[in-house]
Parts: C-alpha cells; sequence; structure tokens
C-alpha cells in the first residue's frame, strides 16, 4: 500500500525526469535515445554513468559524479587541445598556436569554476561518500596524468621554436625582444598559471571539505599537505625562471624621483633604441625600460 509521501510532488517530479519527455515543438519525445541529438552525443550511455538513486549513499554524490566526470571530458579536451599547439608551433603557424592556447586557458578556467559547485557540499555530507571511493586519488585520474604528459609535449614545442629563430628565453623578454614571440610565451604563462588556478582550488576543496594537515591523510594515505606544494609546481618552469633572471639584472638608474615631471616619456617609450640605452639622455626624461636591460649574474 502506498503512502501519501510516494506521491508528494517532489516524488512525481522525479519520475517525469526519469521517463522520456514529449517535446511539444518537435512534436516527438525525447529520451529515448533514437533522435539524432541523443545518438551522436551518446546521451543515453553519457546520463547512465552516474549512480542510480537506490545505489547513492548521499543525494550529493550525483553532484561529486557529476563534477568529476566532467572535469575528466574538459582534461581530456585540454591535453588533445595541447597536441595540436604543438603542431601548429613546430610548423610555424603561431596565429593558430595562439588562438589555441587562449582556448585552452578558458578550458582551465573551466575547470577551476566547476570545482565551485562541490564547495556547496558541506563535511559530513562529503564523510559520507568518502567511505565508498576506496583508495581513490586525483593522481590516479587520467586526465590529469594526460594534460601533464601534454604538458611537456608543449614545453619541448616552444624550445624548438626559440631554438629555429635562434633566441633564448632571456632575450624575448629583454627590451626589444621579438613581440610574436613574447606573446607566446606569455600565453604560455596564462596557460600555467590557469593550471595552477585550478590545483589551488581543488587544495581549497580539500581544506574544506576533510582539513589539510600532517595528520589528515588522503584516500591514497598521502597527508593532504603535500597538496600545498604540488599546486605551486609550474608546468613550464623556465618561463617562470626568466623573471628571476630579468630582476637579477634590473638597475634602479633611468627611473624617476617620486613626484617628478614625466614628459615625454610615452615617445622614449615607442623607440626601440630606448631599449638599448644604459641610463639618461639629455631630455627631461629618462629613457624608457633602461633601468630593465638584463645583466647576467648581478642583483
Amino acid at each position: 500500500m502506498h503512502t501519501f509521501n510516494d506521491y508528494s510532488p517532489a516524488e512525481k517530479l522525479r519520475q517525469e525526469l526519469d521517463a522520456p519527455l514529449f517535446n511539444p515543438l518537435l512534436k516527438k519525445w525525447v529520451g529515448k535515445g533514437e533522435l539524432d541529438y541523443e545518438v551522436y552525443l551518446k546521451t543515453q550511455q553519457l546520463l547512465s554513468l552516474q549512480a542510480s538513486e537506490e545505489e547513492r549513499v548521499s543525494h550529493d554524490e550525483l553532484m561529486f559524479q557529476v563534477v568529476h566526470q566532467a572535469q575528466e571530458l574538459w582534461l581530456k579536451l585540454g591535453s588533445r587541445e595541447a597536441v595540436e599547439v604543438v603542431a601548429e608551433l613546430d610548423r610555424d603557424a603561431l596565429w593558430a598556436a595562439s588562438a589555441r592556447l587562449e582556448r585552452l586557458v578558458r578550458i582551465l578556467r573551466s575547470l577551476e569554476a566547476e570545482l565551485g559547485v562541490m564547495e556547496t557540499m558541506t563535511p559530513d555530507t562529503y564523510q559520507v561518500i568518502r567511505r565508498s571511493l576506496g583508495n581513490g586519488s586525483g593522481q590516479e585520474s587520467p586526465g590529469y596524468n594526460m594534460l601533464r604528459k601534454a604538458s611537456e609535449g608543449l614545453e619541448a614545442a616552444l624550445e624548438r621554436l626559440l631554438a629555429r629563430r635562434s633566441r633564448t628565453l632571456l632575450e624575448v623578454y629583454s627590451g626589444g625582444g621579438p613581440d610574436d614571440l613574447k606573446r607566446l610565451c606569455e600565453q604560455f604563462v596564462d596557460v600555467d598559471e590557469a593550471f595552477q588556478g585550478w590545483l589551488y582550488r581543488h587544495f581549497q576543496l580539500v581544506r574544506r571539505t576533510i582539513g589539510v594537515d600532517r595528520s589528515v591523510k588522503a584516500l591514497d594515505g598521502l597527508p593532504t599537505q603535500v597538496l600545498a606544494g604540488r599546486m605551486t609546481l609550474p608546468l613550464f618552469r623556465q618561463l617562470w625562471d626568466v623573471r628571476v633572471e630579468l630582476t637579477a639584472g634590473w638597475r634602479r638608474e633611468g627611473g624617476h624621483s617620486p613626484g617628478a615631471r614625466r614628459d615625454g616619456c610615452m615617445e622614449g617609450a615607442m623607440s626601440a633604441a630606448a631599449y638599448a640605452a644604459p641610463a639618461r639622455t639629455g631630455g627631461g626624461c629618462p629613457v624608457a625600460h633602461a633601468g630593465f636591460t638584463p645583466t647576467r649574474g648581478e642583483s
């Protein structure tokens, strides 16, 4: 015998969502897996990859699975886009590579944003879900490992491009360096920063759910404290190291005293010769960027 709760509005809606739905505009039933949209995207298989309502240990387990499965799909896409960037760089198609790097940045930012959905789960709820996850770890993620491998290919392709142009990173970033290579290198940094932003968001998620401490072990047995170090490991270390090298060669000379007149500064900044001069010229404005000419081994 059914109780009143069996036919509550929520239960009725739940049952309706589990069945095919009639689309009055198309005058077709959607959800049977027969329409072109459903066949192309394999929606029946896709939507059956999560635990059923009867199997879930918590309602939030559906969110947990969907977010992680979506992350794997984005990571797969990101790694394949990286392969195309490698091919484009190797044939010197820099415009195409630049556009694709922008796409990769947006993919990584989508990954970070998705983790915000997970932050709506309270620690006590996750503790329940966690009991059914075995020893699962983010290090086991195929998508994460594919992206790390793809980033190695990206770095190697950038090195080949610089070698063909007979440029070092220090030369690219020095005043008057080639703008096309500088722009490309900055997009590599954008990718790396977005990747680290995703890892930082994950770190914060772990902090919110189980805590970060040497006494708190992840399911793989490692202390959650190690995540703090992982999230700062760059994909493209050389692009970060060159900042240190540039700063080592920085000089105060050629700047302005606070409050001093700066007439004509932008005119100087637009001149390629401005990057080579060591200090002030005879005019009232110091030569733009003269204080940033890198010198190896000096601080």
